[in-house]
């Protein structure tokens, strides 16, 4: 929740931003002239797209999560300095911490009519999101319990190969500038997520050296809805465009593996905010 509301306030603190520039941009329009005056007649055309993210995911937590035991066998890293064999954990808070990253792609730009476009952007997009689990574990001290709390910060690292596909709406051109809004669908790949998920530690309980996953695990697919809006400026080789947008991940990407980490989440989503400028 408190991500969804960070990320409308940089939305909006952008959007802002954007709607001041803009009508000094459009009074210095009126007596410039028009740039790529054919360039939305063209059936396609081709570009690039850099742009800024911070990846984080959406939680749907298991009911009164709090409460909820977990033995040691749950915790899988025994040479953590927080593992106990005789210890009982809780949970008591997971979030997520959104993280900056970076996009790469290419863009595709097919004319369908006079204000719609169609587009395609297979893109490479890098970001970390960091899981922090305010975390108590009891123990038994004589005929008593000692109660200690500690916190574990898991951070997932992911290099996503997206496809992302888009209907684009645009505006009546004002001389160089125009905007627009676009919605579409994105097919995505996660390549690295689970590289630095598993660790070697030492079986408690046969000496012998194992690994074990000691990070919440996701699955590498997921389908994400895109909505987002924009400004194109025409200038005299290129158009810029300015772009925010927003992806919410329509799948439940959790691979529970019945650790402390994942047993407090029914449902884990992807959602990334997006900052880009286009080069066509």
């Amino acid at each position: 929740m408190k991500f969804i509301l960070s990320s409308y306030k940089k939305i909006l603190f952008i959007v802002g931003l954007m709607l001041i520039l803009l009508p000094n941009s459009l009074s210095a329009q009126q007596n410039k002239p028009l740039n790529l005056k054919n360039y939305d007649n063209e059936p396609y055309h081709f570009g690039f797209i850099l742009g800024y993210n911070q990846m984080s995911y959406a939680f749907k937590y298991v009911e009164n999560y709090s409460a909820i035991q977990h033995d040691a066998s749950e915790y899988p890293n025994t040479a953590d300095p927080n593992f106990n064999v005789d210890a009982k954990y809780y949970a008591r808070s997971v979030e997520s911490k959104p993280q900056p990253g970076f996009t790469v792609g290419i863009v595709g730009n097919l004319r369908l009519s006079r204000y719609f476009d169609l587009r395609l952007i297979p893109s490479l997009s890098f970001g970390t999101r960091t899981i922090t689990y305010q975390l108590y574990k009891q123990m038994p001290i004589g005929s008593s319990t000692q109660s200690i709390d500690f916190v574990q910060n898991k951070s997932i690292f992911s290099t996503f190969v997206e496809f992302p596909l888009q209907v684009k709406y645009k505006s009546k051109r004002l001389n160089n500038i125009a905007g627009y809004v676009i919605a579409g669908g994105n097919l995505k790949f996660d390549l690295a997520s689970q590289k630095k998920a598993q660790v070697d530690v030492t079986d408690a309980q046969t000496g012998k050296q194992i690994t074990v996953v000691d990070n919440i695990k996701v699955k590498k697919s997921d389908l994400a809805l895109e909505i987002g809006a924009g400004f194109d400026f025409y200038n005299a080789y290129f158009k810029l465009g300015l772009e925010i947008k927003m992806s919410f991940g329509m799948l439940n990407i959790l691979d529970s593996q019945n650790l402390i980490y994942d047993s407090s989440i029914e449902s884990l989503k992807n959602k990334t905010l997006q900052v880009s400028l286009t080069f066509e």
